[in-house]
């Protein structure tokens, strides 16, 4: 199934999504993508379903097209202040704020937003593998993300993240078992199964 270029014809509309949700360390990340009218790409696809090698070739493809992009990132510190599903939305408006151009609408990668800015957003269940500027928005959230927790791996290899990326393995679980949690956890997160 190919992607769609776009909701509504003839209006600026930008893609937004967000990694790192599910994991235990780490900042949540968002992009937001403003695609040109025409835009065609044969591999781009929900970053999910893409290798990481995919994913890194298409990232500067994307940023050098776009019409514009933003990446927002959300600390783990203030996930843990206002919860995973604040701190993501809060994500998306940032990464919207980044953007040299506003957008007249944005289409949300999930099912549920809210934001202070003042622009008509659809959310689209699914986004990432229905329309090209959400999928291209996921891949810049996905790389974004992965380069900071390759980075925190090199403080604390322990963990395994250059693997895991933080998220909640059987191995990113253990280590926390042995080594006790880093700096870089969601203390609100359940870092490790219920006995």
């Amino acid at each position: 199934m190919s992607l769609s270029q776009y909701h509504n014809k003839g209006i600026l509309e930008a893609g937004c999504d967000e990694a790192g949700r599910g994991c235990l360390s780490g900042p949540v990340v968002a992009a937001a993508v403003i695609l040109p009218a025409g835009f065609e790409n044969e591999i781009l696809n929900d970053s999910k379903k893409l290798s990481e090698k995919t994913r890194y070739a298409l990232r500067p493809l994307i940023e050098k097209e776009a019409i514009a992009f933003g990446v927002g990132i959300v600390s783990h510190t203030i996930i843990d202040e206002i919860n995973i599903l604040n701190a993501s939305f809060l994500a998306m408006t940032r990464a919207v704020q980044k953007l040299t151009i506003q957008p007249e609408h944005l289409l949300i990668d999930g099912n549920r937003f809210k934001s202070e800015l003042d622009i008509p957003f659809t959310c689209m269940i699914k986004g990432d593998a229905r329309f090209m500027s959400i999928a291209a928005a996921s891949i810049l959230a996905k790389t974004y993300r992965d380069d900071i927790m390759n980075e925190l791996h090199l403080d604390y290899p322990d963990y395994g993240w250059a693997k895991s990326k933080g998220y909640p393995t059987k191995a990113h679980r253990q280590a926390i078992t042995t080594y006790g949690v880093t700096p870089h956890h969601r203390m609100t997160f359940t870092l490790l199964k219920k006995a």
